[in-house]
């Protein structure tokens, strides 16, 4: 019989212990942008959005600082990952207490925090059915098991997807991403649809919901066999401009997909965790209960960390073959999963999203009246959005000034996004853990910003 260990202190006797070499970090400006054109690949390298890098050396709450010190307000959340704040202390504590134990549980053995953490999060999720979790590392990772899922479970090939629309960078991912800057030059997975998006400013067919609904109808009856494996909504678009779904074309897509034999995949990667500020997840607005739920970035608050919840039935379908992922349920990412649930629920930041995300949008708003360059202001709690357009009646897209524009951002202290189909939209995502004594600082530099143009 093996003898019992106290962990007392979390502390053991290691053959380690003396080694006290200290590992230098070179924060020369210089120096950081060399070695990274040096040793990162290009297909790393090219991701820079500014003309010249910024660098971030600290954060705390929801602000960041660069490496000579100046402060900057975060109004992207690290790509919305940031979901609690930098430096949570709940967060940092509990990931810290469990990287002094185990720092990884491969899940062929069994280990109690990721099994707690899915609990948990299941406990999110609309009641009467039996939801069940597959825990692994990124969003688009995440989005290639729900295709594989999704096709094993209807025994269906054809997925449909909505144009615009941002699901990863993943061979899988980006074939059903609807936009062509992040679909590279070779053969994507095949039996992927699009149908319009229901674009409420710049859709195709303008404002409303049967047009779009007719147009998938049409998608299904002459570009698939009539049956499909299922369909990837984004309730909110992300990348794709901060594009609100309207909750009609949800419940219509999701009769017409069942119909047709298919899943409805909610994608929650970006909108979820209770950003949009009126429901923790995003397709909650709608009323549909979905049947996979892609979720990543904030439930992890910058841990690698994402999960797919399905319905048992469903996941069940691929019970006789196991699905990998080396270090998903992960149990430091899983330990600071479950402290950023807590924190969201403890601390009301689901309402603070919404109180604040409004002042933040009325400010944009009140921008709107002064500058004729901003064609829309859209949003849902801390996610929204400033396109703008060469003129208002023609709307065409004004990608020119959104560079200008988004490097002023920056020069005033604010740490934005320009994203959309044409990268002439401002995304603005706070961290959840800004506070309404944030709104005056963000209206100072985005005033300023837009008045320098």
């Amino acid at each position: 019989m093996l003898p019992k260990v106290s962990l007392g202190g979390f502390h053991m006797n290691s053959q380690f212990d003396h080694d006290q070499h200290e590992f230098e970090t070179d924060w020369d400006t210089d120096a950081i942008v060399a070695r990274r054109n040096r040793y990162y690949a290009a297909s790393q390298r090219a991701f820079v959005p500014y003309r010249t890098p910024l660098i971030f050396q600290r954060g705390q709450d929801n602000y960041l600082w660069d490496e000579k010190g100046n402060r900057y307000l975060d109004c992207l959340s690290q790509n919305l990952t940031i979901s609690v704040g930098y430096n949570n202390p709940v967060v940092t504590r509990e990931a810290a207490r469990q990287a002094q134990t185990l720092q990884h549980c491969t899940t062929m053995f069994f280990h109690p925090v990721p099994a707690h953490f899915a609990e948990e999060l299941t406990r999110t999720f609309p009641a009467g059915e039996d939801w069940t979790v597959h825990l692994m590392n990124s969003g688009a990772e995440a989005i290639d098991m729900a295709i594989l899922l999704a096709r094993a479970h209807t025994g269906n090939i054809d997925l449909v997807s909505l144009t615009n629309a941002y699901h990863g960078a993943t061979f899988g991912a980006q074939s059903v991403t609807g936009i062509s800057g992040f679909r590279h030059k070779v053969p994507l997975l095949g039996g992927v649809h699009f149908t319009p998006v229901p674009d409420q400013y710049r859709g195709i067919h303008g404002a409303g919901v049967d047009s779009y609904l007719n147009d998938l109808d049409g998608t299904i009856h002459y570009a698939t066999s009539g049956r499909v494996a299922g369909m990837l909504i984004e309730p909110v678009q992300g990348y794709g401009g901060i594009v609100p779904i309207p909750e009609d074309y949800i419940r219509g897509a999701a009769e017409r997909v069942r119909a047709a034999g298919g899943l409805l995949i909610i994608d929650e990667v970006q909108a979820g965790m209770a950003r949009t500020g009126d429901d923790f997840w995003s397709f909650q607005k709608s009323g549909v209960v979905p049947d996979i739920v892609v979720a990543a970035k904030g439930i992890g608050n910058g841990y690698p960390l994402a999960a797919l919840i399905v319905k048992r039935e469903i996941a069940e379908s691929m019970a006789e073959k196991f699905y990998f992922h080396t270090y998903g349920a992960n149990p430091v990412s899983c330990a600071a999963g479950r402290a950023v649930l807590h924190v969201i629920h403890a601390h009301e930041l689901q309402a603070r999203a919404q109180q604040v995300g409004t002042a933040l949008l009325d400010v944009l708003r009140e921008l709107q009246t002064r500058h004729e360059v901003i064609g829309d202001v859209r949003g849902r709690g801390m996610m929204m959005a400033v396109e703008l357009v060469k003129n208002r009646d023609s709307r065409e897209p004004d990608p020119e000034t959104m560079a200008r524009l988004f490097e002023k951002t920056r020069e005033f202290g604010l740490v934005a996004s320009k994203s959309g189909a044409y990268r002439n939209v401002l995304r603005i995502c706070p961290p959840l853990c800004t506070q309404m004594q944030d709104v005056e600082l963000f209206e100072e530099a985005i005033n300023k910003a837009f008045d320098s143009l």
